[in-house]
């Protein structure tokens, strides 16, 4: 294994020979074939939760590198492809909710066996155990890289290359979907990125019978070897060659990505605990954990060695956890129904609020026709007050009486005036 100066790794192909799934009987055309199925998975998943492009790359590079160094028989690819999407999102500043990524990958392998789509709640039993897990696994992840997850992608060459040669433009949409299906391979941990990017501008050029200058070869400028080119030419040749991809239940856990240690734990410990660890028990034993696991020999021996006494007390301490779990799920479901309760009694419910408001209509609706009352019986006695020219009648009784005045008054002056002159 070669480093580079940016860390990240490189296998040769004796080493992609003898990879830790050919040690577990998985062969080379089934590791392929769970390769792709695993891109696919991240790919999908990253459309769904609508994640840009490159953090899918990023995903299915940490994907390859993983199964680099650890098995598809101890480690299911589902949900190691669910913690790659989850991990790659947070390194490519787009990150999104377990949740949300639990929530996808579930229909996702609904859809795919043609299961009935239930949605995955997360006050589910199910929930639980899947959040664990795919923390677990991003852990896996992290502990195997070193913590080191600096991705270099081709597509940045692609791009450089394509406006130096002055290609068409027809021949860059090409060449970057090669790049995107090399991610289906193991090419992205053999050769680096110029030299894959290279490759796809070549296979690109020659599926649009494109020329390209080879007096000097176009590729020397760029560094790289004419070998380089032709090995991922032949690779995506034999990539599109294939069926498409199926799901191979090889994983010893099932859907779980924890470790298959945890599986045959609870039998080593009642075996224990019965205090029946003879020879023949180990032998059993040890035959159904498997051949390739001395370190896991070496632990059953020394809990023989240590006697029922450890076992008893490790038995003990595991109920108790249990016991306080129980406990603790009880208490946090208790909790939440007092809270339900008591937020209905301070809240009230849809009928009291729609009964509130009919009341208030009517409040106001009955206001509304007690002032029109008011206004109508003010209205009538006031027109009870008029004649028929407007005047009200006590003002017409004043005029006729000031008028009786004035004509009494004139006749009076009459009278006295003829009366003088009789005299005179």
């Amino acid at each position: 294994m070669s480093c580079t100066t940016i860390n990240t790794f490189y296998l040769t192909d004796e080493q992609l020979k003898n990879t830790p799934s050919r040690k577990d009987g998985v062969d080379e055309s089934m590791e392929t074939t769970l390769r792709v199925y695993g891109f696919d998975l991240i790919q999908e998943g990253g459309i769904l939760l609508q994640l840009p492009q490159e953090v899918m790359a990023t995903g299915q590079v940490l994907f390859h590198r993983f199964y680099c160094k650890k098995s598809f028989a101890r480690f299911n690819v589902k949900r190691v492809a669910a913690s790659c999407v989850w991990l790659a999102s947070k390194l490519e500043e787009s990150p999104r909710r377990a949740e949300q990524v639990l929530i996808v990958f579930h229909r996702m392998e609904c859809r795919r066996e043609n299961l009935p789509i239930e949605h995955l709640y997360i006050f589910s039993k199910k929930y639980p155990e899947l959040e664990m897990d795919l923390v677990s696994t991003e852990r896996h992840l992290l502990k195997e890289m070193g913590f080191i997850c600096h991705v270099e992608h081709p597509h940045k060459f692609i791009s450089n290359y394509l406006a130096t040669l002055r290609t068409p433009n027809e021949l860059r949409q090409e060449a970057w979907n090669l790049a995107n299906d090399s991610l289906r391979t193991t090419l992205c941990v053999r050769f680096k990125s110029e030299v894959i990017a290279c490759g796809v501008v070549y296979a690109a050029a020659r599926r649009f019978q494109v020329p390209l200058p080879e007096n000097p070869p176009w590729w020397e400028a760029f560094d790289v070897e004419k070998s380089g080119i032709d090995e991922v030419c032949r690779v995506l040749a034999h990539l599109y060659s294939m069926p498409k991809a199926q799901y191979i239940p090889v994983c010893e856990t099932g859907d779980s990505s924890t470790p298959p240690n945890k599986s045959w734990d609870t039998q080593t410990l009642q075996i224990l605990k019965e205090g029946s660890m003879n020879g023949t028990a180990a032998s059993a034993v040890a035959s159904s954990v498997g051949t390739g696991d001395s370190k896991n020999l070496l632990a059953l021996e020394k809990m023989k060695e240590k006697g029922n006494d450890d076992v008893n007390s490790a038995s003990l301490e595991r109920e108790t956890l249990l016991k306080l779990k129980a406990e603790k799920r009880i208490e946090g479901s208790g909790e939440r129904s007092r809270f339900r309760r008591e937020r209905e009694r301070v809240m009230p419910s849809d009928s009291d609020r729609r009964r509130d408001s009919d009341r208030e209509r009517e409040r106001v609706k009955a206001e509304r026709e007690s002032r029109n009352k008011l206004k109508e019986k003010s209205g009538r006695s006031e027109d009870r007050g008029r004649d028929s020219r407007g005047y009200t009648v006590k003002s017409r009784h004043h005029q006729s009486r000031d008028r009786g005045t004035c004509h009494s008054s004139s006749y009076s002056s009459r009278d006295t005036s003829s009366a003088t002159g009789q005299y005179y």
